[in-house]
């Protein structure tokens, strides 16, 4: 092997030829450039939010909005209402409607933090002068129960109109109640329908479930059967168990429909297995009072479509 085939030692003090000195500025800054790059896409691997944490502590209201989000779904981080709250609360202080929205209904609701329905009406009072729109709806029911405010049917219907007039369907909806009920205006079931009748053409259950009420007992509409049905299924079908309940009826009764004891059973299945509430033990009875007049066969084939049954999704009327 030939001397110069072997590993040359530098001189004692000689000047190495890997000495940063020799290297230009430039390649040691983007070097560095690079080395931070790869260590926020390391950082961003294992926190898909980590733009979105450092925007939010950065003070950015949206960021801390979206983040608190994420803590309350459990998006990208553990679920944790506490820390949803905080997020929530930062961007509410900086004067973000949506967030002081979201933290009204964190205090409403009594997640992450004690439930107060004062602080509610507070943040959803800022974010409704703020036109937030399902803040005033929010307002509005607060002043009808008198939940945080002193009850004022009044004031309520004033919530609601603005709503409405931003088309929230939740505000219209609770004019619809409020005339049906007399509720700070004179009572008139015709507004009401018109209430009812627009935001069921919008897919919403509840305004399809109450426009089938308002064609049943012939208030503010003339009575119709067949119209009762008809919006009563529309509801029945997104999954409201009351709805599904009235569907059952029409069947057994064979009003507007032809008598069916095959769907009055499933209706009533589904009205039963979809609410957890005091109403279950109502839509049980029902639904064991048409078994009653069934064949065996009947009710196989009544429970395969109930088990079978899928939700639809809002569609327009």
């Amino acid at each position: 092997m030939s001397d110069e085939s072997q590993l040359q030692v530098r001189p004692k003090g000689a000047e190495s030829s890997l000495s940063l000195s020799r290297v230009p500025t430039g390649l040691i800054a983007r070097g560095r450039r690079d080395a931070e790059a790869i260590g926020r896409q390391t950082s961003e691997t294992t926190d898909p939010l980590s733009k979105i944490r450092r925007l939010a502590e950065a003070g950015n209201p949206d960021a801390q909005h979206r983040l608190g989000y994420a803590y309350r779904k459990g998006e990208g981080v553990p679920q944790d209402n506490a820390e949803a709250v905080k997020w929530y609360r930062k961007a509410a202080d900086a004067g973000l409607p949506s967030a002081q929205f979201d933290l009204g209904a964190m205090y409403f609701n009594g997640l992450g933090i004690p439930q107060d329905s004062i602080e509610a009406a507070h943040w959803w009072r800022k974010a409704a002068d703020a036109a937030h729109a399902e803040a005033q709806g929010n307002l509005g029911v607060l002043y009808a129960d008198g939940r945080g405010v002193p009850q004022d049917h009044v004031e309520a219907l004033k919530w609601y109109r603005k709503a409405a007039d931003q088309d929230s369907i939740y505000g219209k909806f609770n004019l619809g109640l409020a005339y049906a009920y007399g509720r700070g205006v004179p009572q008139d079931y015709t507004e009401a329908v018109k209430w009812y009748r627009e935001v069921a053409g919008q897919g919403d259950a509840n305004g399809q479930a109450y426009l089938g009420n308002a064609y049943a007992y012939g208030k503010g509409v003339p009575q119709h059967y067949a119209e009762a049905a008809k919006w009563y299924r529309k509801a029945a079908e997104q999954g409201r168990a009351l709805a599904q309940l009235n569907v059952g009826l029409i069947y057994e009764n064979g009003q507007g429909v032809a008598q069916d004891y095959v769907q009055a059973y499933m209706w009533f299945n589904l009205a039963a297995a979809g609410d957890t509430g005091g109403h279950q033990k109502k839509y049980s009875s029902a639904r064991d009072a048409v078994a009653a007049k069934m064949t065996p066969q009947q009710i196989a084939e009544a429970q395969r479509l109930a088990r079978e049954w899928k939700p639809t999704p809002e569609d327009e009327g």
